[in-house]
């Protein structure tokens, strides 16, 4: 994709962070960028800047055809705006959504964040990377249960990772469903991708079969669940052939 299409892959899980040997959804995060060597910038502000993830990003992303970088907050912050609008990709990490939120607020980082998106930058990320962007997500960033957290509302209604590797996930989106603390949104399971394009889903890609993608909302006082489907990728980030994803370069 071209332009200045606004775009965030959101990764239920999955990624460098957690699937280390298999890249797909890495790759097609990268594909969609607006250059063949993109800029690539990690924002690893929800693991408190952690070295691992940083050694683990900067291990995988030097295997691609990219520029990696980070952004650290708590070091000596270089200036943040130069910074990003110079970025074609901004991925986001795991960890405590609600302390990384935080502190991009203390640093005026929303407004930034949503200038290098509307200017073309790809926003993409992994769990407190993926719920982020949304209105609300589902968080354990409080430590012994799930809670609703308050994001960035780049996009419309809500979104909870980790669908399916963890069994405490769907039964707590559904209740704050049923009790009305969230919108509608998407759930993703682990290894399962949404792109987002200008606010509406674009597609739901999957780095191992049977990852899936649902719309899921409340009707008739009752939780529905709509599977969105998935295309599998290959390790090169396309789709399995003969795909959608295969047959167009996006």
């Amino acid at each position: 994709m071209a332009g200045r299409e606004r775009q965030v892959v959101a990764l239920g899980g999955g990624g460098f962070l957690m699937e280390p040997d298999n890249p797909a959804l890495d790759l097609y995060v990268l594909r969609q960028a607006r250059t063949p060597r993109p800029t690539v910038s990690f924002l690893a502000t929800a693991s408190g800047d952690s070295d691992s993830f940083l050694a683990k990003f900067y291990t995988a992303f030097s295997r691609h055809e990219c520029r990696p970088s980070h952004h650290p907050f708590f070091q000596r912050t270089p200036a943040l705006r130069d910074y990003l609008l110079r970025q074609d990709v901004i991925y986001v990490g795991g960890g405590n959504t609600r302390s990384m939120l935080a502190v991009w607020r203390d640093w005026d980082l929303p407004g930034l964040l949503r200038e290098a998106w509307e200017a073309g930058a790809v926003l993409a990320g992994v769990s407190a990377g993926a719920i982020c962007w949304f209105d609300h997500g589902v968080t354990d960033s409080h430590a012994g249960r799930l809670a609703v957290l308050e994001c960035l509302a780049f996009l419309p209604g809500s979104c909870c990772p980790h669908y399916d590797g963890d069994r405490e996930r769907r039964p707590a989106y559904h209740q704050f469903l049923l009790n009305g603390a969230v919108p509608p949104g998407v759930a993703l399971d682990d290894g399962a991708a949404v792109h987002v394009v200008d606010g509406g889903v674009h597609r739901v890609v999957a780095s191992r079969p049977g990852a899936r993608g649902y719309r899921v909302c409340v009707r008739d006082g009752a939780i529905r669940e709509e599977p969105l489907e998935a295309e599998c990728l290959t390790s090169g980030g396309t789709g399995a052939p003969g795909s959608a994803a295969d047959r167009s370069r996006d």
